[in-house]
């Protein structure tokens, strides 16, 4: 059995995932590309890792590819979580996951609508037809739109209902976001350009032709599924099939189906057994040293569920109590420390220094890069406000 070295997968890190100075690029598209996916649950990671990533990060170029090319698409996918996925991948990740996706949630907004008496008993969907059909054309008559908006033409959408009652985090919404959520999972319509400054989540919503024209393409889902599969082992392997059944979100059966249909090779991962394409045995040339502060949830830090060949012994200040990484400071494939943006005396609630701290000495050397990589990021980033959604123990206690 061919063994693949920490050292080796951390090589591949800072190639592959575009991380190292030589692999950077300014296509922010084929950025994405490169990670299969983006994270996007928090809109600023989406920025912050292709700017981790580009040779000359803007915030124009990667607005262009989002909202003007519309090369990337804002999706919920993988584990029901949001992502921005390339133009050309949203109908594989769409039959992957996506469909099932929508399939438990339409369920579970039908149960909602008839538990709450929204809709009468037996009556939930064809409420949401209906809805949904009034939504679209409404839609369809404005472009563009964000969900106030639409609640405005569709009044129905500002019908009311209580969660979670009697617990902490419960309250009362409107269906609005329901509806419109359903109806993205339904693959009908997107999420465009936000409100406000790039770290916003107030997207406007239209309809899935004017991003993808035709529409959604259908694929089988088996076949996607596969696809979706040996993306991630370009990408991310070699890997184990836990690493593939938590970041697809697949079951395990459906794992092993998909890794049947591709050449792969059992590889040993220092006594853990792992898998690579049949292709990508062969070791990649070592990178330059290199430095990179990436934010929380960033594509690369959530890549794989067995972490420790480069998180090392740092997983309780770096994760929140759901598994959600805060903001990392990587040298040459590994996590050393962690940052936050820590607001400036006097400026109000509008930026903020990057200051960072460090598991280990570095050398005097990478130190400097770091620091210069910090003061990069301060400038970069300049009077938005950075607050991860998910905050880990560290980024707390940096912050201030």
């Amino acid at each position: 059995m061919p063994r693949i070295s920490v050292d080796e997968r951390r090589a591949r890190v800072g190639r592959r995932h575009r991380l190292a100075a030589g692999a950077r690029c300014d296509d922010v598209t084929e950025v994405a590309r490169s990670l299969v996916v983006l994270h996007s649950t928090d809109p600023a990671t989406v920025y912050l890792a292709a700017a981790a990533r580009m040779v000359e990060p803007k915030v124009a170029a990667i607005e262009q590819a989002l909202y003007e090319d519309r090369t990337l698409v804002r999706m919920l996918a993988m584990r029901r979580t949001m992502w921005v996925v390339p133009a050309e991948t949203v109908a594989v990740v769409e039959a992957a996951c996506t469909k099932a996706i929508s399939t438990r949630e339409r369920r579970r907004l039908v149960k909602l609508l008839e538990d709450t008496g929204i809709a009468p008993a037996g009556g939930g969907e064809a409420w949401l037809v209906e809805v949904e059909e009034a939504t679209l054309a409404a839609l369809d008559a404005r472009g563009a739109a964000f969900g106030t908006e639409l609640s405005a033409d569709v009044p129905v959408l500002r019908t009311q209902f209580t969660y979670a009652e009697g617990k902490s985090y419960g309250g009362t919404q409107t269906v609005t976001t329901q509806v419109l959520n359903r109806l993205s999972m339904a693959g009908r319509i997107v999420r465009g350009r936000p409100r406000g400054a790039w770290n916003s989540s107030q997207y406007r919503w239209a309809p899935v032709e004017s991003w993808l024209p035709g529409g959604i393409p259908e694929i089988d889902t088996g076949e996607a599924q596969t696809r979706l599969v040996e993306s991630w082992l370009r990408s991310f392997g070699p890997g184990t099939i836990g690493d593939l059944k938590w970041w697809t979100g697949l079951n395990l059966g459906e794992v092993r189906k998909a890794v049947e249909r591709l050449a792969t090779v059992e590889v040993d991962l220092d006594g853990v057994p792992g898998l690579v394409l049949a292709d990508d045995v062969e070791p990649v040339d070592p990178p330059e040293p290199w430095v990179a502060l990436l934010p929380a949830l960033d594509p690369t830090a959530m890549g794989w569920t067995e972490r420790d060949w480069y998180l090392g012994d740092h997983r309780a200040p770096l994760f929140d109590r759901s598994g959600n990484i805060g903001p990392t400071v990587w040298r040459d494939g590994r996590i050393v420390g962690a940052w936050a943006q820590r607001r400036t005396a006097g400026k109000g609630t509008g930026g903020g220094e990057v200051v960072f701290h460090l598991f280990e000495d570095l050398g005097a050397e990478a130190t400097a890069a770091v620091e210069a990589a910090a003061e990069r990021l301060t400038a970069w980033i300049g009077d938005v406000r950075v607050t991860p959604r998910f905050r880990t123990p560290l980024e707390r206690e940096l912050a201030g």
